[in-house]
């Protein structure tokens, strides 16, 4: 399942990659789940499966939110229109990914094991460097650590940070809490048991609040480095708005999770990193940390 969004830039190069990333597994199908782009985004997803040789057609459908629903919400749609009970596991992916060849197939296997409900790849930019796309989970001790000495720093001093930065981490496979929503595999069952994605987070922490229920319900997620996914927008900076609702969204999804004592310290450390890269001059730290002494204004629709 692909999420477009005005997405006709990337999108041909990701359709293209399916067939030969999806060797050695049966690809059923692929769902093109639309938010109202005003590109050529759906033309293109049409006609992905008219063009090319008679085997190498893609059975590509299209599903339209109708509006600039959100990621979650456009998974949601998509979901909604596939019989899980026919299918072992259904591809996540952003329009911005290119499949190497024949990852899907270790992805796969690595859902057999019981418990497993989520398969990540390894994330690379189109240099083929990693992109840090493993998790811990959220911390008030992570988010000071993370606000005094960096992300980056915290990442790989011992199990400090949030964001996993240590390279040798990736290039193993094992467990972790949570990955970027990039790319990711999600069996059947799982999918049916954890539930629709939330769509009240419009953009970030929608895949954190999804594995971090998945593993409530039982459902572990597991890191794969031999299957490799090139994310172009890997290392994309965000405008301030977005850099806004990034800092919301993870502060409001602590608060669902634990108690307020808890909520109040890590809103704190995550206001108080923001304020330091603010005073260091970063533009997007500045609206984040406005945001931030006013969550319940976040945003509540996406532009478009």
């Amino acid at each position: 399942m692909v999420v477009t969004y005005n997405s006709a830039k990337v999108l041909p190069g990701c359709l293209a990659s399916l067939a030969e990333g999806a060797r050695g597994t049966h690809l059923t199908e692929v769902v093109v789940a639309d938010n109202a782009s005003k590109d050529d985004s759906v033309a293109i997803a049409e006609a992905a499966g008219r063009t090319g040789a008679e085997d190498a057609l893609l059975p590509v459908r299209v599903v339209q939110t109708g509006r600039n629903a959100g990621y979650a919400a456009a998974i949601n749609a998509g979901t909604r229109t596939l019989d899980l009970d026919g299918l072992d596991a259904v591809l996540v992916l952003n329009p911005d990914c290119r499949l190497r060849p024949g990852m899907l197939a270790p992805l796969s296997d690595a859902l057999r094991e019981p418990g497993r409900g989520i398969a990540a790849p390894r994330i690379v930019d189109p240099g083929g460097h990693v992109h840090p796309s493993l998790r811990r989970t959220p911390t008030v001790r992570g988010a000071i650590a993370e606000a005094l000495i960096g992300g980056r720093l915290a990442g790989r001093v011992g199990t400090l940070g949030e964001v996993i930065t240590d390279p040798l981490r990736y290039e193993r496979p094992g467990p972790a809490d949570w990955s970027t929503g990039a790319a990711m595999l999600i069996s059947a069952r799982a999918l049916r048991e954890i539930g629709p994605w939330d769509e009240s987070f419009l953009l970030y922490s929608e895949e954190t609040e999804f594995a971090l229920r998945a593993a409530d319900r039982g459902w572990a997620l597991w890191y794969e480095p031999s299957a490799v996914v090139e994310h172009i927008g890997g290392d994309a900076k965000v405008s301030p708005m977005l850099a806004s609702l990034l800092a919301v969204n993870k502060v409001l999804l602590f608060r669902r999770r634990r108690g307020p004592v808890a909520s109040f310290a890590y809103h704190a450390a995550v206001t108080l990193g923001e304020m330091l890269r603010a005073l260091a001059g970063r533009r997007t730290s500045r609206a984040a940390v406005a945001a931030l002494f006013r969550p319940s204004r976040r945003m509540q629709s996406l532009p478009g």
